[in-house]
């Protein structure tokens, strides 16, 4: 796949704001100062897209990004388990994240961000965990690859893996990305092409069983 454009869209503080599309999203999230902003600029080779900083947890609301006039959208969320904030906004960005991953239609994938430096966070795991047990579908892309050597970066990805084989039947897609070197930058929109295309698929065949219910519908009456 081929990213020919991506613009800023719209920030929302609630799901209900969020754009009234009929076009695959695709949400981007992690603990914060994982690397999500570099990545999606990776992504959509614009280093300016999505606001980065030096700074953790600076995404506080919901940003759409529109591709390729509206083909589909890349969604960046705040990131989860920034200790400085108070409980108060914890608690509403935790809402915001759960009521977006579990109400948006529109959401084709939620990629969760895994900084590969490092062993398996338990924050992490959860929140993997609660993706999984209310079917939100999900991809794990660890970041940063190009930070740690490959054999530690082999290590922690199987280390991650090995804990969720305890508890999933079979793991979501998995991929290394480093942001700097475009590493895993085509294998994620190859993806995302094939996910738009059976996003799709599903919306043609319930939109057909829809309307050949109401016709059924309409003969009973």
């Amino acid at each position: 796949m081929e990213i020919k454009n991506a613009k800023y869209e719209i920030s929302s503080a609630k799901v209900s704001q969020c754009p009234d599309t009929d076009v695959p999203e695709y949400a981007f999230i992690g603990r914060s100062n994982v690397g999500k902003s570099s990545l999606i600029n990776m992504l959509a080779n614009n280093g300016s897209l999505a606001k980065t900083s030096q700074k953790p947890g600076k995404t506080l609301l919901i940003n759409h990004f529109k591709v390729n006039n509206g083909q589909w959208y890349i969604v960046d969320l705040p990131g989860y388990g920034y200790a400085a904030r108070g409980k108060d906004q914890r608690d509403a960005f935790a809402r915001m994240i759960e009521g977006y991953a579990l109400r948006r239609v529109q959401m084709a994938c939620l990629f969760i961000l895994i900084d590969v430096r490092h062993e398996p966070q338990k924050i992490d795991l959860e929140f993997v965990d609660f993706c999984g047990e209310n079917g939100v579908p999900i991809a794990i892309v660890f970041t940063k690859a190009d930070k740690v050597s490959k054999a530690v970066a082999e290590r922690n990805m199987s280390l991650f893996k090995k804990e969720l084989q305890q508890r999933w039947e079979e793991l979501p897609p998995l991929f290394l990305t480093s942001s700097e070197k475009k590493l895993g930058r085509d294998d994620i929109l190859d993806f995302i092409e094939h996910t738009n295309a059976v996003w799709h698929e599903t919306r043609e065949e319930n939109d057909k069983e829809e309307n050949d219910k109401e016709e059924n519908d309409k003969e009973e009456i």
